[in-house]
This record gives C-alpha cells, sequence and structure tokens, in this order.
C-alpha cells in the first residue's frame, strides 16, 4: 500500500499541506492561506514552500489595482511562519502527504525548482492564479504524478455554486466590501464552478486533497489542527443595506413632495455622479486592468458613465435617456435572474428603486416641459 511504503521510506523527508484559516485584518485574509510544509531529517530542515509571497514596493497599489502585481513562491523556516497566524488568531491545520520515497523526492525536486529565481514568480490573480491553485496545479503535472493522480470529490457533481455565491459567503461579515467587490467584478465569476475551480480557495483544496489519489491509493493523512484560531463570528448590522434603504426613502420623499423639491434635487444630483463615477471605475477595471473577474461587467448596465453628464452638463433628450435608462436596469435584472451575471439584490434593490424613481421623475418633467 501507499501509506505503508510512506512509512518505511528512505528519504528522509515529512511533505504536508498546510492550511490556514481566515483572518480580519486584510481583505485577501478572509479566504484563508495554503503553503506546503517539508521536513527533511538529514538536513534538519523545517521549511515552508509560499506561493502567498509579494512585496510593498513604491507602487504596489497600482501594480495591485492594475492585476499586475508579481508574487512568488517564497522559502522560509516553519518556525518563522507561525507566528503571524498565532498573533492574528488564525487556525492552522496540517495535512501529511502518505507518498513513498521517490514520490516525495520527485515533489520536492519540484518545489526547489519553482523556488528558483528565474521560475518563483507569477502575476497574480485571485480567482484563477493565486497560492491556492499554485498547489493545486504542481500535483497533477506530467513531471509530479500526472494522470495518475487524481482528486477528491470537493462539492457535488450536480453542484451549480458560482464563483460569486461562494465569495459572497466568505465575505458574509463584510457587508461592504461585499457589495463594493460585486459591483466590480464581472459576468466571469458567475460562471458554475468545477470540482478544479472550487479549489482557488483554501479551504476546498484541503478537501481535494484530503480525497485524492495516485494509482487509486490514498495520499493524504486527516488533517489535524495546529493552531486553534479564533471563532466564528456573527454577521452583525448590515451597514450597507441601511445605507440604500435610507438613500431610497430620501429620494422618495424628495422627489414625491414638492416642499422637499430640494432633497429630491439633491438626492438625484448625489444618484447621478455616484452612478457614473462606478461606471467610470467599471470601464477603468474591465478594459484597463488584467484582473479577469472584472472583464464582461454588466453593471455597467445600471451604471451609466453618462449619468455625469446628466451632472454637469445640459443632455438634450433627457426624457428619452430616462426611458433608455430604465430599460437598462430592466435588462440587468433580467440578466441576475437567467443568471448571467449575479447582483446583490438585497443591499441594491433599494439603490435601483432610487435609480428607477429618479429616472421616471426625469421623463415625466421632460413631458410636461415639452411644447
Amino acid at each position: 500500500m501507499l501509506g505503508a511504503s510512506a512509512q518505511t521510506d528512505t528519504s528522509h523527508l515529512r511533505i504536508s499541506l498546510l492550511t490556514c484559516g481566515p483572518g480580519d485584518e486584510e481583505v485577501w485574509e478572509v479566504f484563508g492561506h495554503t503553503a506546503v510544509r517539508v521536513v527533511d531529517s538529514t538536513e534538519h530542515l523545517d521549511i515552508v514552500y509560499n506561493y502567498g509571497m509579494f512585496s510593498f514596493g513604491p507602487n504596489f497599489e497600482l501594480q495591485f489595482m492594475r492585476g499586475k502585481l508579481l508574487y512568488c513562491l517564497g522559502v522560509e523556516d516553519f518556525k518563522s511562519f507561525v507566528p503571524e497566524y498565532v498573533l492574528a488568531k488564525r487556525s492552522m491545520q496540517e495535512q501529511v502527504l502518505l507518498l513513498d520515497g521517490p514520490q516525495k523526492e520527485h515533489l520536492y525536486d519540484f518545489l526547489n525548482w519553482n523556488a528558483e529565481p528565474e521560475n518563483k514568480y507569477y502575476k497574480y490573480d485571485f480567482f484563477f492564479d493565486n497560492c491556492a491553485t499554485r498547489i493545486r496545479d504542481v500535483f497533477p503535472k506530467e513531471d509530479v504524478f500526472g494522470k495518475a493522480f487524481k482528486y477528491g470529490q470537493t462539492i457535488p457533481e450536480n453542484s451549480h455554486i458560482t464563483f460569486r455565491d461562494i465569495i459572497n459567503q466568505y465575505f458574509y461579515r463584510d457587508h461592504w466590501t461585499r457589495l463594493g467587490v460585486n459591483i466590480l467584478l464581472g459576468s466571469r465569476i458567475d460562471k458554475v464552478m468545477t470540482n478544479s475551480d472550487i479549489m482557488f480557495l483554501p479551504d476546498y483544496l484541503r478537501d481535494g486533497i484530503g480525497g485524492a489519489t495516485v494509482n487509486g491509493q490514498k495520499i493524504a493523512a486527516t488533517p489535524v489542527l495546529l493552531l486553534p484560531g479564533s471563532e466564528k463570528q456573527p454577521a452583525g448590522i448590515n451597514w450597507a443595506l441601511v445605507l440604500t434603504l435610507f438613500i431610497f426613502v430620501l429620494t422618495v420623499i424628495g422627489l414625491s413632495f414638492k416642499q422637499f423639491a430640494l432633497l429630491g434635487g439633491i438626492m438625484s444630483a448625489l444618484l447621478m455622479l455616484a452612478t457614473g463615477l462606478l461606471g467610470v471605475l467599471i470601464l477603468i477595471m474591465w478594459f484597463g486592468t488584467d484582473h479577469q473577474g472584472c472583464a464582461n461587467n454588466f453593471n455597467l448596465l445600471w451604471c451609466l458613465p453618462t449619468n455625469l453628464i446628466l451632472v454637469f452638463g445640459k443632455a438634450r433628450g433627457r426624457g428619452r435617456y430616462a426611458l433608455i435608462a430604465i430599460f437598462l436596469i430592466l435588462v440587468s435584472l433580467l440578466l441576475h435572474i437567467i443568471g448571467i451575471q449575479g447582483l446583490t439584490i438585497l443591499e441594491l434593490a433599494p439603490l435601483l428603486l432610487s435609480l428607477l424613481y429618479v429616472y421616471g421623475n426625469i421623463y415625466r418633467k421632460s413631458k410636461i416641459t415639452t411644447p
């Protein structure tokens, strides 16, 4: 058996998968982390191969926004890897790989080759090329295990879960970030995930490794908890929803009662300004960056960049423009219903209703002033 040979091999290597739980300090910590630990008893090494390394250079924010930030495979002592997770009260699990001696050496050689200066860098993409997908893609490589390697099933074969569905689950506490991310990410993340796709998340990679086989033999032991981490916290008040409801109430009051006409004008201008600027940002993220998840973003149907013209200019045909804008909002809702691009409908429904109210008021006024 594979497990028995792993106990008697002469490689002096112990290789394991480390799965670190989510944190709440930074956005990228929400989804957890994955690394590979190698213990070499002959060389007295206990090291971690970490595909999540990057440097805070002078243009870090710009490179990250443009999707051109280079990550790399870093190698560090296990003792220096752990304290960060202890301090952040993040959990850590370890899965020992039940490989025989030659298989361990094969994997170890590949990791060392990948850590060489000319091989270690890659252009980070959250969904399609990150610390988890890099490790996920190591095992099936022809120069590692090839077709003999099979991942375990982590989701039901008839699952219809999408990238958007799963990130919304992880952002259950951070309502503002969840809303913003959903606005800036396009229809590509509404693709139904395969068993391989979902392993862009460390938790699912752990489960995939847990059920993985080489030539039909199980390759990983049951995960062992190294650090307990903090308990899962409740979601808390959804202030994003509170704000959009507040906007809707003020918009309706301002546009429905003459004594609040000034409020109605202010709310209309703010909504046009906010959605116009959002539309410009969506265009930049779609066409001006390399973030694959920002492409084909149909939120442009309701975040119209041309709304800025209504705020800063005297646009002709305002009534016709309002009708087109109403139609485009309805199209975006249709795309949500048929699953082409999802909306965070709980928080966005009041905002979309506010926009419909504003466009309806613009159309009504255009008909009154038309000779």
